[in-house]
């Protein structure tokens, strides 16, 4: 790795972890020239999805455009940054078990709908709103109607709303 100070290329690793979903390593090193210590993290390669986009274009698959859009629809909502780093991360997984090499967008746009539904329903209608063009209070009236009768069938989520 090349330092981010001097630019030379010789360093020690003084630590390595794994994270905890065992996708990312994290390496904390330090250049042998200037001894500066920076940290590097190390991902599997996997081989590059092309997004098929609704007007049939084709785009590589980016990450930051599916953080960017958890992250806008969890703005000042009680989520963690490592909570949306690890439901990117189990998007991806997802969507490179699907397909081998082309993956609708709207099969994208699904898998981070239903990761909000998970983790945070305000996050999630923000997120349905933008998605699906929600035009007038109507629309936004029925999604959270069916997510409370969602959550009625679900024990688990009937805390989540209270009637």
């Amino acid at each position: 790795m090349r330092c981010v100070q001097c630019g030379s290329l010789k360093d020690k690793v003084l630590d390595s972890r794994s994270s905890k979903d065992g996708t990312t390593i994290r390496r904390r090193r330090e250049c042998l020239k200037c001894g500066y210590r920076y940290t590097t993290y190390e991902q599997i390669e996997r081989t590059e999805l092309r997004v098929v986009k609704r007007d049939g274009t084709r785009e590589s698959l980016n990450r930051e455009k599916i953080t960017s859009g958890l992250i806008k629809a969890c703005e000042k909502r009680p989520v963690s940054m490592e909570r949306l780093d690890r439901a990117v991360e189990e998007i991806l997984t997802d969507l490179h078990k699907d397909h081998l090499s082309e993956v609708p967008s709207a099969s994208i746009g699904a898998k981070v709908m239903d990761k909000l539904h998970e983790i945070d329903p305000v996050a999630y209608v923000r997120y349905v709103s933008v998605y699906r063009q929600f035009e007038n209070v109507n629309e936004f009236i029925a999604e959270i109607q069916s997510l409370s009768r969602r959550a009625a069938r679900d024990t688990f989520q009937r805390r989540l709303f209270k009637e």
